[in-house]
């Protein structure tokens, strides 16, 4: 064909039409079948996998020929149509395009020889064992294939069978990869008894093959070739972190043994040290372990292809590790004592030496981590810590038991710290104001001034006081923002009781007497030193807390109401009984029925029973002037209530009122004995001699019962013209209505009747 075409431009210069037209169409024909040829070879290769190399390669060879033959062909026919365009474009445009048509069908079938050729190229390197060889073959493989797709002309049926058979032999590849990495990379995880030791080792290279660590290398670039290398450091990072790295923080009796062999790899293995007794791992020992590990994979992970391994393991491993070493180990590193505070600077360099080891090993990229943040702020983590740990103490103290007293005496004190001595410009202005002050009141308040009453408080509500002086004591001399949180930490405290007390022991405190008068106490208690804890230590805190924010006087109301309230709410329930127990006596009427006597005074004895019971329970408990005013206003609702019930009898015989004059005799007599404040009985008799000071209604009581037992002209005297004791108790409407009750209608009553004025 060229020599033709040589002597036909050599001779005439020119291409006639009807020449170069047939010579195209035998062209076309000639392209046609190698076109269907190719494609049936490459059919039968690749979709119907028969063997026909030696055919193959003759069409390859013949696919060139056809190339070098369409090339020439198209030049010639371009230099002519250049030449003639004015007069040939129409002519030969039909003749371009199906030679057109020609070159794309050849370019396709070069496309498919390429194909061809990679494949044949990945089968001999993957046999061989060359790895990075075989991915790049692939590579070439998977371009030829991308280029035919690219063809928007291109039907070829066989597209799909291409695209197959590149699946097929990616997934050969990755899991020969597998294999080698498995045979790479082994982890012997311990059994179920945990005797077997845990190890990541290079093993050693057999008989004709790279050592090991050539082959790692190979494999780790073959899979960055294929795309594949993220997944696999993320699924050996994942196993490292677990069974590695992760039990190296979490426990202190393990360590880690590294044994290098020539040609036998690396091993890593964990061991347990019997006789460590450590509840946690020091930071130090943390570092140094997690280092060894580190270091020794960044030996083995070379940079491939400009992609820095260490670079990727780092990334996923990191803010996993950081993490575990915040909360298994720096949280408990954290000093429980201010005083520690200045050895923790040991622990921040180490881990500033251990962030920059990591940094040069390029497992960490850029400067500000989270776990050196959090060893820097120590201080505010000394403070949470210790906030935490004082609010657990104290709710558990505030949910322990309350019937655990201890005895509260006037003289008592709270054991307040030394705390340092106030500057000295605050000494010299002291001192000046002293001089200057000559004038002293004559009158002094008593020693006794402002001091609590003996009385009996829980055990759990003083050693919450310590808890709160000590956490005080923690913030003298702390930084402003440790201050801070430890003082409001105090005042947290005290909330808390106010809110959880009250909800917790809610039920006790109604159906226990003695609960509810020792939450009083409590509350008494604390709202008297928190009056001067906050003025104790104010001077001795940081701004703003030196100014006046350091106070707790204003729960002190809160605390007072609290109290006040859990004791009233006791004495209602009291109340209520002492009324039940009253309304069993039938209105105190028709006294000369036996039952209704024995009614009535079974009734009395149960309120004078339950009066004692009370004083028994509050003895040594309440201050003496609560109890005496909480028992006195108790039997004078018991006593209203006879005094009520009698003045609405409308008759009272005679033996009617023996019978009430002889209850009411036994309230009077055994009243006063409820008054029990003191454990010696002889110190309590002043307390029920002063029982008409605490009982409102005790004289009225008393005037009462004179007037059951007294004739007319008793009762008038005692009247005096509305000046004596009767009239300081009744008034003149109900001495009538009792006179009416007590006698009978006759002129003596009438005549009495007219001097109650």
């Amino acid at each position: 064909m060229s020599s033709f075409v040589t002597e036909v431009l050599a001779s005439s210069g020119k291409l006639e039409k009807e020449d170069l037209s047939s010579k195209i169409s035998k062209m076309s024909r000639k392209v046609e079948d190698t076109k269907e040829e190719v494609c049936d070879m490459i059919n039968k290769r690749y979709g119907d996998f028969l063997p026909s190399l030696q055919g193959s390669e003759e069409l390859m060879v013949q696919v060139d020929e056809v190339s070098k033959e369409m090339d020439m062909l198209k030049n010639c026919i371009e230099n002519e149509v250049c030449q003639n365009i004015h007069v040939a474009v129409a002519e030969y445009a039909k003749l371009k395009q199906q030679l057109e048509k020609n070159t794309i069908i050849i370019t396709m079938l070069g496309h498919l020889k390429e194909f061809h050729n990679a494949m044949e190229e990945f089968n001999k390197a993957l046999l061989e064992k060359k790895y990075v060889d075989a991915a790049n073959q692939l590579e070439r493989a998977r371009s030829s294939v991308d280029s035919l797709k690219g063809w928007k002309t291109s039907q070829l049926p066989l597209l799909s069978a291409l695209s197959s058979e590149l699946t097929v032999q990616r997934e050969n590849l990755i899991y020969h990869m597998g294999d080698e990495w498995k045979r790479l990379v082994i982890w012997r995880l311990p059994s179920s008894k945990g005797k077997t030791p845990l190890e990541n080792c290079h093993p050693c290279s057999k008989d004709g093959e790279p050592r090991p660590h050539a082959l790692l290398c190979c494999v780790l670039q073959a899979l960055a070739i294929q795309g594949d290398l993220q997944h696999k450091i993320k699924l050996f990072s994942q196993v490292l972190l677990k069974n590695m790295l992760k039990p190296l923080v979490v426990y202190p009796s393990l360590s880690v043994r590294v044994t290098e062999q020539q040609d036998e790899g690396t091993t890593l293995a964990l061991q347990c040290l019997e006789e460590s007794h450590e509840e946690r791992s020091t930071p130090s020992q943390v570092y140094s372990k997690l280092l060894l590990v580190l270091k020794t994979l960044h030996s083995h992970l070379n940079d491939v292809s400009g992609i820095k391994l260490s670079a990727i393991l780092g990334e996923l491993i990191w803010e996993e590790i950081s993490q575990c070493i915040i909360h298994d180990c720096l949280l408990y590193s954290i000093p429980t004592n201010s005083s520690q505070l200045e050895k923790y600077n040991t622990v921040i360099k180490e881990t500033e030496e251990f962030e920059k080891s990591l940094k040069e090993m390029e497992y960490l990229q850029g400067d500000s981590t989270d776990l050196l943040k959090y060893a820097r702020d120590v201080n505010c983590h000394f403070a949470s810590k210790k906030c935490k740990d004082v609010i657990v103490a104290a709710r558990k103290l505030m949910t322990s038991k309350m019937h655990n007293t201890v005895k509260i005496a006037p003289d008592s004190k709270l054991r307040l710290p030394k705390l340092p001595a106030p500057n000295s410009e605050a000494k010299v202005k002291q001192e000046t104001t002293k001089e200057e002050i000559t004038m002293e009141n004559t009158k002094q308040l008593s020693a006794w001034s402002l001091c609590l009453p003996a009385c009996r408080i829980s055990e759990s509500v003083q050693q919450l006081m310590e808890l709160a002086l000590n956490t005080l004591c923690e913030a003298v001399g702390s930084s402003t923002q440790c201050a801070l949180q430890l003082f409001f930490t105090v005042r947290n405290i005290f909330q808390l009781f106010y809110d959880v007390v009250p909800t917790y022991h809610k039920e006790n405190l109604l159906k226990f007497p003695h609960l509810a008068a020792i939450q009083h106490n409590n509350c008494m208690y604390l709202a008297h030193h928190l009056l001067t804890l906050g003025h104790h230590f104010r001077a001795h805190l940081p701004q703003p807390l030196s100014e006046g924010v350091a106070t707790f006087v204003d729960m002190v109301p809160g605390f007072r109401k609290l109290g006040a309230q859990c004791f009233l709410a006791q004495l209602n329930v009291q109340r209520a009984e002492l009324l039940e127990r009253l309304s069993t006596a039938h209105n105190f009427c028709n006294l000369d029925d036996e039952d209704n006597y024995i009614a009535a005074s079974k009734a009395v004895r149960q309120v004078i029973h339950q009066l004692k019971q009370l004083g028994t329970v509050w003895q040594d408990v309440l201050p003496v002037s609560i109890y005496c005013k909480a028992m006195g206003n108790l039997l004078n609702t018991a006593i209203a209530e006879v005094i009520s019930k009698i003045m609405m009898l409308e008759d009272i015989s005679s033996e009617d009122g023996e019978h009430l004059h002889t209850l009411c005799q036994t309230i009077i007599e055994e009243g006063p004995l409820v008054f029990i404040p003191l454990a010696e009985e002889k110190k309590n008799k002043k307390y029920q001699e002063e029982v008409p000071l605490y009982v409102k209604k005790w004289s009225t009581f008393k005037e009462l019962v004179i007037v059951l037992r007294a004739n007319l002209q008793e009762i008038v005297d005692r009247w005096a013209d509305g000046k004596g004791p009767l009239a300081l108790e009744f008034s003149s409407s109900e001495v009538k209505n009792l006179i009416r009750a007590l006698f009978q209608n006759t002129e003596r009553r009438a005549v009495a009747l007219t001097k109650i004025k």
